[in-house]
């Protein structure tokens, strides 16, 4: 069994009560001392995971201390609020620690993978990430959930396989960091979309069509930042995207639908709360266009959150576009 220390009490608290009640020794870190006291007293997440009793031997704790030690640091954090997380607890992290991104955003304006940012700051630490399909609600009632592990090391993704799956939380490992952190990312615009869809009252079929050529822009822009494209077809890919774009589990999809039902894209995020699709999408559409990568279902979810574009201009912009051959040329090689 392991020493667990999770930063981020949203996402945070549902690997928490899954981890300690797996036999791991687990604290979860906030900076807000409200949020920690109303954790330890009611023992429960009200507003995400409402009926979920948290275990009693879960920690919670504003102490940024409370790394030191640890086996393994987990960090879900929202890529806005990042890296001054992981600086925070910085001074107090051993060497050994393995360090596990289980975010999904970009940071802005670097552009960087959130791996990245703990390589930056703490470069002499095993890192990895893990990502894939995986709603809190299911994982805190353990719902059989797969996720994938990465590492720029083989050996730190083989050791968190070995300490952290169980009987209801399975993990794949894979040699390619970069593609499983820009799956679950890049699937996040693509949600967002789809929710946009839905809340225009549009139906499977446009929905369908957003999430496969939604997939395509994912893999031609993970190419060419480094990705191997058969990463895509898996767990950070494909399943992250199913997930991603057809549940109300799903932030971003929620955020998209309020935007289809008229609701204003800032007012719809504040509504729902961290919208990782929003953040990012204005990022990986600069990254596509610094590569010259053809986007133009994320230029849209651009177009219509930040600058104000009735969705339904969007839809005809993209359902007009030049005709062209479905497979991309690197599907072929």
């Amino acid at each position: 069994m392991a020493k667990i220390t999770i930063l981020g009490c949203g996402y945070g608290t549902a690997l928490g009560v899954l981890y300690s009640t797996y036999g791991h020794e687990v604290v979860t870190w906030t900076k807000f001392e409200q949020e920690a006291e109303q954790l330890r007293t009611d023992r429960e997440h009200k507003r995400l995971l409402k009926g979920v009793k948290l275990p009693d031997n879960l920690g919670v704790t504003t102490d940024p201390r409370c790394v030191s030690g640890a086996d393994i640091v987990v960090i879900c954090i929202p890529s806005p609020f990042y890296r001054e997380a992981v600086c925070a607890v910085k001074p107090y992290i051993d060497r050994s620690t393995v360090i596990v991104n289980a975010s999904k955003g970009l940071e802005q304006p670097t552009g960087l993978r959130l791996s990245e940012v703990i390589r930056q700051e703490l470069p002499e630490n095993p890192i990895a990430v893990i990502t894939g399909p995986c709603h809190a609600e299911e994982i805190a009632r353990f719902v059989p959930t797969t996720e994938v592990c990465a590492g720029y090391e083989p050996e730190t993704a083989q050791y968190l396989q070995h300490t952290l799956a169980n009987e209801c939380y399975r993990i794949y490992i894979n040699d390619d960091i970069t593609g499983c952190e820009l799956g679950g990312v890049l699937k996040n615009p693509i949600a967002l979309g789809c929710g946009i869809a839905r809340g225009m009252g549009l139906g499977d079929n446009a929905v369908a069509a957003l999430m496969t050529r939604g997939m395509t822009e994912i893999t031609r822009l993970g190419v060419a930042l480094g990705a191997n494209w058969k990463t895509f077809t898996g767990m950070a890919g494909l399943g992250d995207l199913i997930v991603t774009c057809t549940s109300l589990h799903s932030r971003n999809y929620r955020a998209g639908k309020l935007i289809g039902e008229g609701v204003p894209a800032a007012e719809a995020v504040a509504q729902v709360g961290t919208v990782e699709g929003y953040t990012n999408s204005i990022i990986a559409y600069d990254l596509a266009k610094k590569h010259g990568i053809d986007t133009p279902i994320i230029e849209q979810i651009v177009k219509i959150c930040y600058e104000g574009s009735d969705p339904k201009k969007s839809i005809s912009a993209l359902m007009t576009r030049e005709s062209k051959h479905e497979r991309e040329v690197f599907w072929m090689d």
